[in-house]
């Protein structure tokens, strides 16, 4: 097995631990990252906004942390809108 470096190792690592597919929590919280909004947990049970949204309230908490993942991976990656 290749010596991976310990930043990609952590990637690697969010990657497998969360789920990636478009409207979940991980997804929700790198767009509102990305498009600077505040740090909200949501997701959406299919695709974002043409799927019912499921609020913090009734989040899990493994839920909430994947959110949460993403929106930090997203700010630590430091890519934001550039609204210009």
């Amino acid at each position: 097995m290749n010596d991976l470096g310990l930043d990609i190792q952590k990637e690697v690592d969010s990657i497998i631990k969360h789920e990636r597919r478009h409207g979940g929590p991980y997804d929700r919280g790198g767009a509102d990252s990305y498009y600077g909004r505040g740090c909200n947990p949501h997701y959406f049970t299919a695709g974002t906004h043409n799927s019912p949204k499921v609020d913090e309230k009734n989040m899990s908490e493994d839920e909430i942390i994947a959110y949460k993942a993403g929106y930090a991976d997203n700010e630590a990656a430091g890519e934001h809108k550039d609204w210009g």
